[in-house]
């Protein structure tokens, strides 16, 4: 069976050093092609690649059946309404759009077509998330009754990243934000009620650099918190229940492996020393608990199943529909200062 070709919008640093290795090792996939506005940077590392300078002249050549699109996010719903209404099945990078409405628009759009659409929430796949949902659905906790996730850096100083510029999906929250929502999406569903702060903490900020953000759901608060001004090791997860809690430092060793150009293969892929497990505390007992397997490979294979006829999508457009109008309320929330029901 032939692979499926596709070909990579944008070769920055997300799409050289993750969405490019996990397309490469991914046995039904090929990366055929890539759009590179100004340069030819991924001829260094995949010398067979066809460059285009724009998504026009790659849709119009048909030189692939998959588009990834991993540009700035403004850029995701034209970029990607223009792929699918070309027939091609579309994967984009986080989050699909900047508006709840444009990611139905989209949804439609596939629907109507028959094609593959789907948004990278590669976090679904870390390790200490896979632990929780382990945890979870063993009930060694009991009802939960709150769960806590952070993503802390400590990058004090503004830097030239569209991120950080006044333009459309810039900021922490359409950043690290849609990760974490999306991962309390995925444990627990739709929400009640939210309620948020979003700030600008650094001096000069033109993007929102902090958010503590409130799910609230039916017996259980869920607090999400981000911030650039962290500078001393913070919990990443802690979840609370009847019977015991759970508490976990250090980020998910992927995404380290990935900076420094490591390729996702081999048996040691995505897992964690026993020195970074995280602890259960229960009441007469405290036991480190082994991470489970990081592995952000399962999102592309799943999409490559999907075309094919073989799977159902893990990552559903009704979710990151959803994840988006949390955004939108945690905004709405943070600018009346009052819960907004959802």
């Amino acid at each position: 069976m032939k692979k499926i070709r596709t070909a990579l919008v944008g070769y920055g640093s997300v799409g050289e050093k993750m969405h490019a290795p996990l397309i490469s090792v991914c046995e039904d996939l090929e990366l055929v092609a890539v759009v590179e506005r100004n340069q030819e940077r991924s001829k260094e590392k995949y010398p067979n690649v066809q460059i285009f300078r724009n998504l026009e002249d790659l849709l119009e050549a048909d030189a692939a059946d998959l588009i990834v699109i991993v540009t700035p996010n403004e850029f995701h719903f034209p970029f990607a309404k223009m792929a699918l209404e070309s027939g091609k099945h579309v994967v984009v990078d986080k989050p699909v759009t900047i508006h709840s409405f444009e990611a139905e628009i989209l949804k439609q759009l596939a629907e109507s077509k028959g094609l593959v659409l789907s948004v990278f929430q590669n976090r679904r796949w870390d390790g200490d998330v896979q632990t929780i949902r382990k945890i979870l659905n063993e009930g060694t906790l009991g009802r939960i009754v709150h769960f806590e996730s952070h993503f802390d850096r400590f990058r004090p100083q503004l830097v030239d990243n569209w991120r950080e510029k006044d333009v459309p999906g810039n900021g922490i929250t359409y950043d690290l934000g849609t990760h974490l929502i999306d991962q309390a999406v995925m444990l627990f569903g739709k929400p009640k009620w939210v309620y948020a702060e979003i700030l600008k903490q650094r001096n000069d900020a033109l993007a929102d650099d902090f958010f503590d953000i409130t799910l609230m759901y039916e017996g259980m608060k869920t607090r999400l918190t981000a911030s650039v001004l962290v500078n001393l090791p913070m919990p990443k997860f802690l979840v609370l229940g009847e019977k015991g809690s759970y508490v976990k430092y250090g980020l998910d060793v992927q995404e380290k492996a990935f900076k420094s150009g490591l390729k996702p293969e081999g048996e040691n892929w995505g897992l964690e020393g026993a020195e970074a497990w995280g602890t259960v505390h229960l009441e007469n007992s405290v036991t480190t608990y082994p991470t489970e397997r990081g592995d952000y490979r399962h999102f592309y294979q799943n999409i490559a199943d999907t075309i094919r006829g073989q799977a159902s999508l893990k990552v559903k457009m009704d979710e990151a529909i959803l994840v988006l109008k949390i955004i939108e309320a945690a905004f709405l929330s943070h600018q009346e200062g009052k819960r907004i029901a959802l």
